[in-house]
């Protein structure tokens, strides 16, 4: 009997622990109840670490603050490992512990698989990063904080042509991912219309590591710069590879890029100096909300932030001025409609920008470009 005793509490014990690492042992009585769900393990696992933690901020910083209408914020978070299999148990868990407001999923494919549970349940959902369109307007209970996959490709397009003044472009792109074949599919189209041209294109399998074949193809082509729409894991890669076969090529890429120096390091990191991307938000960036942030955000995670816990920053931000907009101060009597609605009637001057949504979910914001200089992100 002492055993079994012995076993349940270790039992209990590493299920408190488990709940506490992902956000699932917070009160919520008495809460309002946002949920995220994200990779927090996994190949893709420093999205939503950043999305977590970026989300945890803004939520300590509110509660410090009186909370929102008085009523102070609790947020749990769940793990999918950036798959969509996992994100709708994840989902269903949350719901089950009373979420009001869904702060994800944090990758597109993830995020497309809950379309049918969150538009079924008319929660309102604020995505902070998940960038394929569908991921946004299949409900209307859904918005976005980051730009969609299409509008990065146009935007990059039209950057390396008019700024750049490149004319000959290779591609790259992962042929199994959503996000890199929607910005791939818009680039090319753009930057062949305004009147560039595609010296080579080549693609790789979702589990590719041997990038040998389509650098040597690269090499050999006429291109003034290398498009690269894929996320950071597989670009550092590429980017070993293309040095190793003679490319010597200007690298430009979409928000996946963001991070990219964790995991080109030592001597590999020169490789991507001068790397220019697309992102709403570089931590070097003088404007005080953004400093004010990186400070924080660094000294309780140990490193600066990226664009992944900024979208989430304002993500939680816009859940406040959306329940802040209903009038709601019982969590027992939130409506989600009225959540919904408010989304298009609120403003927010986030760290990534001023943004305004309409119905579509899609958010009213300009976008920049970083360039990595010296081994640090730089606002260009």
């Amino acid at each position: 009997m002492k055993k079994s005793l012995r076993i349940l509490s270790l039992v209990i014990v590493a299920l408190l622990l488990v709940g506490t690492l992902f956000g699932c042992g917070d009160d919520t009585s008495g809460k309002f109840v946002l949920g995220g769900i994200g990779p927090i393990t996994g190949t893709a696992a420093t999205y939503g670490q950043s999305v977590r933690n970026g989300a945890q901020i803004a939520v300590d910083e509110i509660n410090a603050a009186g909370g929102v209408n008085g009523v102070k914020l609790a947020f749990l978070f769940q793990d999918d490992e950036a798959d969509g299999a996992k994100s709708v148990p994840a989902y269903e868990n949350l719901m089950d512990q009373g979420m009001q407001i869904l702060i994800g999923a944090v990758t597109s494919g993830a995020s497309v698989a809950l379309n049918d549970a969150v538009g079924k349940d008319g929660i309102l959902q604020i995505t902070p990063s998940a960038s394929q369109l569908e991921a946004a307007n299949q409900n209307p209970n859904a918005f976005r904080v980051c730009f969609t996959d299409p509008l990065q490709g146009v935007a990059m397009a039209d950057y390396a042509y008019n700024t750049l003044g490149y004319k000959k472009a290779a591609v790259i792109h992962n042929q199994d991912d959503d996000y890199s074949t929607g910005m791939y599919k818009a680039f090319v189209e753009e930057f062949k219309k305004l009147g560039g041209k595609i010296a080579e294109d080549v693609s790789f399998a979702k589990d590719a590591s041997d990038f040998s074949a389509q650098m040597t193809k690269i090499a050999a082509s006429d291109a003034d710069f290398l498009f690269m729409p894929i996320y950071a894991e597989k670009a550092a890669q590429i980017i070993i590879t293309a040095n190793e076969k003679g490319v010597k090529l200007p690298l430009l890429g979409g928000d996946g890029l963001d991070g990219i120096l964790e995991y080109l390091t030592g001597d590999n990191a020169k490789l991507c100096e001068g790397l220019i991307y697309l992102t709403p938000f570089v931590s070097t960036d003088a404007d005080p909300k953004v400093q004010a942030f990186t400070e924080t955000y660094t000294k309780k995670y140990g490193k600066a932030p990226d664009q992944f816990a900024a979208d989430a920053y304002d993500a939680v931000y816009l859940a406040k001025l959306a329940i802040e907009k209903t009038g709601c101060t019982d969590p027992t009597k939130l409506d989600n409609a009225a959540l919904v609605a408010a989304m298009t009637q609120i403003e927010l001057d986030g760290l990534t920008g001023k943004m305004t949504f309409d119905a579509s979910g899609e958010p009213n914001k300009g976008a920049k470009v970083a360039k990595i200089e010296n081994g640090t992100y730089v606002a260009q």
